[in-house]
């Protein structure tokens, strides 16, 4: 029997408690509005506080590992989500006067978890022994995309049935998930971890393999989270679709192909990752010039959604390919990755938004949107997925940059 079984399913629960931190927010932002007067301005610092928050943890994990128990931080990550869920479900309805700041407060707290959980999960997953580490690898950054699938549809028809105004039941409801998780790893024997410990040089922790690794994984948090969090909205505002067929094309089906691919490389995958990394960022780039410069709505919405499938291996597919590349891979390694993928995912979707508002009322915009008959919102909004679509063009010559330095330098040692 194997040793590791309930820290394995442990780490997949704590992934499925990921996508209730990164995505329960953004579904409650109409509610949030409607129910507390919160502008645009403060719901989308929401997103920014999130995504800061893991940077962060990810950052402090990278140069400071040799100061934390990481075991202890593993287990106790899910009860932080846990205790962030409570305190943003609960004090907001106690305290209906400030419940923005209660909202704000558990959304630090469960977004620092999920930075932990970037940082730590990965790790643990590759010390466990496995004739196929990279298809764990695989399994558990797809427990991740079904999950969103499941917070979605699951959230979506709790608010339907219960109402907005009961949104934070809904949210104690989500809790489970991590508690659940934290009561398994109580229970559960983890792997040893490699650390770096202050012996290692740190010309050899960020050499120019590793910051190769860590660009790639950057453009490809870039291109997976620029669709993720802009599809419904794109296809609502620039194509023209009922935002019901938008949240459900846009958010559910982008991440079930996006859990597709990774659950079909955690069982088919081969060690020829760098290829399929390759070919992730040539079609995610195809992806994101047709969503942007097509005016036949069914092809944009496919493209849109087949971003999903063609990104889903980028993320994890860099990991895998660090631990193919490199021996003695530690922790901060691993926080670094993650650290670079935050910042690809936080980077270019604010870089969607800046562009899109800048160019609604520019003089160009509405000679464009007078030539396609188009609305100037809709010709902005398809500038900015153009721009944005450059990032996995960068990624596929990184990625052609990565195979001509590992072809000569081979696997290189850390210690």
């Amino acid at each position: 029997m194997d040793k590791y079984k309930l820290a394995k399913n442990a780490c997949y629960l704590t992934g499925v408690t990921m996508s209730v931190s990164a995505n329960l927010s953004p579904l409650l932002f109409l509610t949030f509005r409607d129910m507390y007067d919160l502008s645009y301005t403060l719901l989308g610092f929401l997103v920014v506080i999130n995504f800061s928050a893991q940077l962060l943890v990810d950052l402090i994990f990278a140069f400071f590992t040799k100061y934390f128990n990481i075991h202890k931080a593993v287990r106790i990550t899910p009860f932080i989500v846990f205790a962030g869920l409570i305190l943003y479900a609960v004090l907001p309805m106690l305290l209906p006067n400030m419940a923005f700041l209660w909202i704000m407060t558990g959304t630090v707290i469960f977004s620092v978890a999920s930075g932990l959980s970037e940082a730590l999960l990965s790790p643990v997953i590759a010390a466990m022994p496995s004739e196929n580490p990279e298809r764990e690898m695989s399994k558990l950054h797809s427990m991740y995309a079904w999950g969103v699938v499941g917070v979605v549809i699951l959230s979506t028809l709790f608010l339907a049935v219960f109402g907005n105004r009961n949104w934070m039941y809904l949210a104690l409801l989500w809790s489970i998930v991590p508690f659940t998780a934290f009561l398994m790893f109580l229970k559960a024997e983890l792997p040893q971890l490699d650390q770096f410990d202050g012996k290692q040089k740190g010309t050899k922790m960020f050499n120019r393999g590793i910051l190769l690794c860590a660009m790639c994984i950057f453009f490809g948090g870039a291109a997976e989270c620029t669709m993720s969090q802009w599809a419904s909205g794109f296809i609502e505002n620039a194509i023209g679709v009922s935002k019901v067929y938008g949240d459900v094309i846009g958010v559910a089906l982008f991440a079930a192909l996006l859990g597709i691919g990774r659950t079909f490389y955690s069982r088919y995958g081969n060690k020829k990752i760098i290829n399929i990394l390759l070919l992730g960022m040539l079609g995610a780039s195809v992806c994101y010039f047709v969503a942007s410069l097509t005016l036949r709505p069914v092809v944009g919405i496919i493209a849109c959604a087949m971003t999903g499938i063609f990104t889903s291996m980028l993320w994890p597919g860099t990991l895998i390919y660090v631990e193919e590349k490199f021996e003695n891979v530690g922790v901060a390694v691993y926080a670094l990755m993650a650290a670079g993928g935050d910042m690809g995912a936080s980077l270019a979707p604010q870089l969607l938004g800046i562009i899109s508002d800048k160019l609604t009322l520019a003089d160009f915009t509405l000679k464009i949107s007078d030539i396609l008959n188009i609305s100037a919102e809709q010709v902005s909004m398809r500038a900015g997925l153009l721009v944005t679509g450059l990032f996995p063009v960068a990624g596929v010559l990184c990625i052609l940059y990565m195979k001509k330095y590992f072809k000569k330098h081979g696997r290189i040692s850390l210690k």
